[in-house]
């Protein structure tokens, strides 16, 4: 049974990239989003977010009629929910989102269609799902009750690099996780309209904890490295010389430091781990904290640029301008979702008293949190106005400043990028 129209409810940094390549396919694809700015702005062929290659892709596809936005859901073949998940107090997975997104493809859904989740979420969203859809569709079979189901269900996630995402929807693997084997069968089918990587079949639980796991991984890794970097700084060494050598041992690979962890993946995932299992999942939580911490420290960095300032000037803290190089949680992208780099600027706009200016190339409107508090500059700007520089982003703008203007001047470098 072939795909004649596929829907992708939640048109995000996942969703529109996903409906792109779908679309570029030559498949119709219907994309559904709540905003109804965002819905516009897709329907004119143009993008809302920051993602190399996408523009191109949305631009051909609504051109040649193969993608259209709604604000509701439209009848289709196939449905992908790639909609947020973030987490409540104490950490607890918020799946408000996903719930909202299945309940409303309810009444479109008929006998042959296939859902698949997309969504990080915790170990059984998927079932979950299926049951909030079979309250609402009692006149349909779904996977919980039968081997062959009316209603395909799966779970799918996502497992690509932002500023690479294009790609690597096509490039990588991807993990199928079908309730029972006809629903993975069905959703291995529509991942082979584009994917070049292999479609690796699995049930939906191990496929939830394959994601969980995967990020987890990375963020215990990026915790040794930022906790590295925090050893190193009390023992006067340079931590990224330090890394380039431990590197050289053939069963070494140590990641690069940074300001914290940030993005709606690697730092939100481990607690979905470790709200599910606190007690086995000591070593996640506590990379987590390492990670959660570390613009705590970044700020401490800051404060005592500042002092230094002070004592070695007749300058007044009033007076003092602090440039914050970098909003977003990873370079080269519009994303400030879980942004350490944004947490470090909220923390230096409450305390200093003097002017703070942010640098990211990526927007043009500073998000509400800044607003009134810091001001929106470029990086001639910056050079030009701050006496204390705090590199928090190494986006691709910040690698070609000369060296020459950076020598002699109070620098808090995060990512070794002026080292």
């Amino acid at each position: 049974m072939s795909f004649k129209t596929i829907s992708v409810v939640g048109l995000g940094y996942i969703g529109l990239p996903t409906a792109a390549v779908l679309a570029s396919e030559k498949t119709n694809v219907v994309g559904v989003d709540v905003n109804p700015q965002t819905v516009d702005i897709i329907n004119r062929g143009e993008i809302h977010i920051v993602e190399p290659c996408l523009a191109q892709k949305v631009a051909e596809a609504v051109a040649g009629g193969y993608l259209r936005a709604s604000a509701t859901p439209q009848p289709a073949d196939a449905f992908l929910i790639a909609v947020p998940t973030p987490f409540r107090s104490e950490y607890q997975p918020e799946l408000s989102y996903v719930r909202a997104a299945a309940e409303s493809v309810a009444a479109v859904l008929k006998k042959g269609d296939l859902i698949i989740l997309e969504s990080t979420c915790p170990v059984g969203t998927t079932g979950q799902m299926a049951g909030w859809l079979a309250a609402l569709r009692p006149d349909l079979m779904f996977p919980q009750h039968s081997e062959q189901p009316d209603i395909h269900i799966a779970y799918c996630p996502e497992r690509v690099l932002p500023g690479k995402i294009m790609s690597e929807l096509v490039n990588n693997d991807r993990v199928i996780g079908g309730m029972t084997p006809a629903c993975s069968a069905r959703a291995r089918q529509l991942y082979q309209l584009f994917v070049h990587g292999e479609c690796i079949v699995t049930d939906d639980r191990t496929a939830e904890m394959c994601k969980l796991t995967e990020n987890s991984f990375r963020d215990v890794n990026i915790a040794f490295a930022n906790e590295l970097s925090m050893i190193c700084h009390e023992q006067q060494i340079n931590v990224w010389q330090l890394i380039d050598l431990a590197n050289r041992h053939p069963r070494v690979n140590i990641l690069q430091p940074g300001p914290g962890v940030g993005g709606h993946c690697i730092a939100v995932d481990p607690w979905f781990i470790v709200a599910q299992n606190p007690q086995q999942s000591r070593l996640i939580r506590t990379a987590r904290e390492v990670n959660d911490s570390k613009p705590g420290w970044v700020m401490d960095q800051v404060k005592q640029q500042l002092a230094d300032c002070l004592n070695a000037t007749s300058q007044r803290a009033s007076e003092i301008t602090i440039a914050c190089f970098g909003l977003a949680f990873k370079a080269d992208i519009d994303d400030l979702r879980e942004s350490p780099a944004l947490n470090v600027v909220q923390m230096i706009s409450r305390w200093h008293q003097g002017q703070v200016l942010a640098v990211e190339p990526n927007i043009t409107q500073l998000p509400s949190s800044l607003a009134g508090e810091v001001t929106l500059a470029d990086s001639e700007t910056a050079l030009q106005q701050a006496d204390i520089l705090v590199l928090l982003v190494d986006h691709r703008q910040f690698k070609t400043i000369d060296p020459q203007r950076l020598a002699g001047r109070r620098v808090v470098d995060t990512r070794g990028l002026w080292k």
